[in-house]
């Protein structure tokens, strides 16, 4: 169990915005666990202390929430 979870969700919560594009830097990806499966895919990104999200800004295109 990762002790700092919370702590990493308090300090990425304000950098995914609804309707936002990020990019993603230093992240790991791991196979899911069949325990509190939330999703059919088999893997998952797991956000870790180097990792760094920056929203897209230049050139994005706007997300339609309707589709």
């Amino acid at each position: 169990m990762d002790l700092f979870l919370p702590r990493r969700v308090n300090h990425y919560r304000p950098s995914l915005k609804v309707g936002s594009i990020v990019k993603v830097d230093r992240f790991e990806v791991a196979r899911c666990s069949s325990m509190y499966k939330i999703t059919d895919h088999p893997f998952l990104i797991r956000f870790i202390s180097p990792t760094i999200i920056d929203e897209v800004i230049t050139g994005a295109h706007e997300i339609n929430l309707q589709s």
